[in-house]
């Protein structure tokens, strides 16, 4: 990189990001950060429409947005947020496991995931993995549960990479599709 007057400066490295507690004045970046994510995945991925109600409508949106406030204010839940040069770029809400199959005094539960999309690659997943596997540690859990949808071969790679295995167990997911379980063992 040049300076305007000619002298050769040092390339300047982003500053890394960081996972925070998210707090009720994050709510509407975290439902912007979890809305484009999911756009993301189902569209490219799973081959729904962009249009479809269950990610572009308003309603859809408010729904998101009132889980996400639930999930801050939630003494059940334990909610995060990447932060990337001043911006939330990534989120995360974890707690008990609401998985029926499971037993939530031991397996705590990642409920929602998501990363902006044009910061996927760039570790800020892991960071919040991260914190995921600091919170079952924290409350004395043997492990964690999470679904995924089983078109998103992304998410699904992503947390192979970190031990996850399909336990056997699915719901119904959009699209005559299933979401599937995955288990993670401290």
């Amino acid at each position: 990189m040049t300076s305007p007057d000619g002298v050769d400066l040092p390339h300047r490295q982003p500053a890394p990001a960081h996972v925070r507690k998210a707090t009720l004045a994050d709510v509407d970046q975290l439902t912007e950060v979890h809305t484009l994510a999911r756009t993301a995945y189902y569209t490219a991925a799973g081959g729904l429409d962009p249009a479809d109600p269950s990610l572009s409508s308003p309603e859809a949106y408010a729904e998101r947005r009132a889980a996400w406030a639930n999930a801050v204010t939630s003494p059940q839940r334990f909610t995060v947020a990447a932060v990337l040069d001043g911006r939330i770029v990534g989120c995360a809400a974890m707690g008990p496991a609401a998985a029926g199959h499971v037993n939530p005094a031991h397996i705590g539960q990642l409920h929602q995931i998501h990363v902006l999309p044009d910061c996927w690659s760039r570790g800020i997943g892991g960071l919040l993995h991260d914190a995921f596997v600091t919170y079952l540690r924290r409350t004395g859990r043997s492990g964690g549960v999470l679904e995924a949808w089983e078109r998103n071969d992304r998410g699904q790679r992503f947390y192979a990479a970190r031990g996850w295995q399909a336990d056997g167990h699915s719901r119904p997911g959009p699209g005559d599709t299933r979401y599937r379980y995955f288990q993670l063992t401290l």
